[in-house]
């Protein structure tokens, strides 16, 4: 089975999304347990970059009046007419805010899968909403969504 970013992305969140240590893992121990666990060696690197950029501190103001998105075509080219469905919809419903969208779109486009699968883009929604201070109630909202809907198996 070829293991991708994802797969990586996704087992790192679920097991130290639960994690009830205060401390953050150092990132040689989660590279070796990566490696252990018999993901790519080149795939664990895109990922671990991946959450680095996430953790990043960005400063993405939001517009003082209501604003439309318009995406890009690189960005049209990443997230298909559903997934950018998906976007508008949890933005709407509170889930994601204009800032919390533009950064789950950053992470888009820092991956390298064409185009997204729905179930990536909830999980990326997902991984953004966990890594945000303040986003308890958006984040336990949207895990009902990934959650409620995900196959019976998991990495």
């Amino acid at each position: 089975m070829k293991e991708n970013v994802f797969d990586v992305l996704i087992y790192l969140f679920e097991r130290f999304m639960d994690s009830d240590e205060d401390m953050k893992p150092d990132s040689d121990e989660v590279r070796i347990d990566l490696l252990e666990a018999g993901f790519p060696q080149a795939e664990v690197a895109k990922a671990l970059e991946w959450l680095d950029a996430l953790t990043e501190h960005h400063d993405i103001q939001p517009a003082s009046t209501p604003a439309f998105r318009v995406f890009c075509t690189a960005e049209m080219a990443r997230l298909d007419t559903e997934s950018r469905g998906l976007l508008m919809f949890l933005e709407q419903c509170g889930i994601l805010t204009p800032a919390s969208r533009e950064l789950v779109i950053d992470r888009v486009m820092a991956i390298d899968e064409e185009p997204l699968s729905m179930e990536n883009l909830k999980w990326m929604v997902l991984m953004v909403l966990f890594s945000q201070p303040d986003e308890e109630l958006a984040f336990a909202r949207m895990e009902h969504l990934v959650y409620g809907s995900l196959p019976a198996y998991l990495h």
